[in-house]
């Protein structure tokens, strides 16, 4: 009969585990409920995240591309005054005049062959003044194209009643201005702007973008409408760009601006407190999986510290019959390599009936998940190789022990 041929050293070493059955038990299980939490706090901090980023990102672009801003130039006393000598004592920051990009459809084009760029869309957005009968409110219009602009404020999942059409005379608002305006779709209203412009609208649409100070004033009308009511045709205020990472957008956005002249604002940057929390979030659980990950390395080491000193004897007498330190520490290296991949296969196990309790009992009121949960199978490879790793580690320094003992004083104990 064949019989498949082992390494010694295999032999060895899950002989002495099979023989320390209890301890071989309790470290396993160690190690699994380690890599269990593991797997648990980062696929849930991973879904955390990813649901924080879609609710902030789904209503807004991940870079702002905008008009400089109005500076004040002071004027000097003569040609042959010093840079310091100039004519009064205060100087008052200038009016910010509604202006728009200059050449945008050129810069449009050029962001557009960068590889990290997904969307670029113009807007053309300023505040106006919207009138039903006797009730008045302030308002912003946002100019777009809604094709592009669709790509990155999906309106259309968040429309209540109505469509999403855009044409000359129609546009698009909130349920809160809807409701303090008393007003529903098909209904008209008369827009007016600061430099004069005016026009009667319909309303073809009603959406809810999750926050209430938005519904209140955020509208959407064509893009050649808001230039007319803005007074600046042809002209946008801004560009609105995507990108495929959302966390490389601070990155992007400064490359743009040194490419474009353009000043160019990423979420990172408008949202800061935002980003600051996702950060802190990130580093909270690199640093409970660094902690858990140590313990799971001083349990293998301290159980295999132990399998030395009960197994001495035994060492020295393999060490007398020939057998090399080399082979000897690799017994006990193989030992703490098959605890960690024991517990680690356990431990993934552990971790996706965690995760899978979650998504099924961890609900809103109305039933549907809390948000959903990525179950990436790459954490799962990452989690079983660090694991297995860490048991290597773990395993070298009472390998060394082994290996170094003397097989007349390991004998005679």
């Amino acid at each position: 009969m064949f019989r498949p041929w082992i390494p010694f050293e295999w032999i060895v070493a899950i002989r002495f585990l099979r023989e320390g059955r209890l301890q071989t038990l309790f470290i396993i299980s160690g190690v699994a409920i380690g890599v269990g939490v593991i797997i648990f706090m980062s696929a849930l901090l991973a879904g955390l995240q990813s649901n924080f980023i879609r609710r902030v990102l789904s209503a807004q672009a991940h870079i702002e591309l905008l008009p400089p801003q109005e500076v004040t130039r002071p004027q000097r006393q003569g040609a042959n005054s010093l840079p310091s000598e100039v004519e009064g004592a205060i100087v008052q920051p200038p009016l910010q005049r509604l202006k728009g990009i200059d050449q945008w459809q050129a810069v449009a084009t050029q962001i557009r062959q960068l590889s990290d760029v997904l969307v670029v869309t113009p807007v053309a957005g300023g505040s106006a003044l919207v009138v039903r009968g006797n009730a008045s409110r302030a308002i912003t219009i946002a100019g777009i194209e809604p094709m592009q602009y669709f790509r990155i404020v999906n309106l259309d999942d968040k429309l209540v009643r109505g469509s999403t059409r855009l044409s000359a005379t129609d546009i698009l608002i909130g349920t809160e201005l809807a409701s303090d305006l008393g007003v529903d779709v098909a209904d008209k209203l008369r827009v007016t702007t600061a430099n004069g412009g005016t026009s009667t609208l319909t309303i073809t649409g009603i959406f809810d973008l999750g926050n209430k100070g938005a519904n209140q004033r955020n509208t959407f009308v064509a893009l050649h409408t808001a230039q007319s009511l803005l007074g600046i045709p042809g002209g946008v205020t801004s560009l609105e760009v995507t990108v495929r990472n959302v966390y490389a957008a601070e990155d992007i956005s400064q490359r743009i601006t040194k490419d474009t002249g353009v000043e160019a604002d990423s979420w990172i940057r408008t949202s800061a407190q935002f980003f600051a929390a996702v950060s802190a979030q990130t580093t909270a659980n690199t640093a409970i999986r660094f902690f858990v990950g140590l313990s799971v390395a001083f349990g293998i080491a301290s159980v295999l510290v132990v399998v030395v000193v009960q197994k001495s004897r035994e060492i020295g007498i393999l060490r007398a019959m020939g057998v090399s330190q080399g082979q000897i520490l690799r017994v006990f290296l193989l030992q703490g390599g098959l605890l960690g991949f024991g517990g680690s296969v356990v431990g993934c196990t552990i971790g996706e009936l965690a995760l899978l309790l979650w998504q099924r009992y961890a609900r809103n009121p109305d039933g549907t998940p809390l948000f959903a949960l990525v179950f990436d199978p790459t954490l799962f490879t990452v989690a079983l190789v660090l694991a297995t790793l860490t048991g290597l580690a773990a395993a070298v320094a009472p390998a060394l022990r082994a290996a170094r003992l003397d097989p007349v004083v390991a004998i005679r104990g």
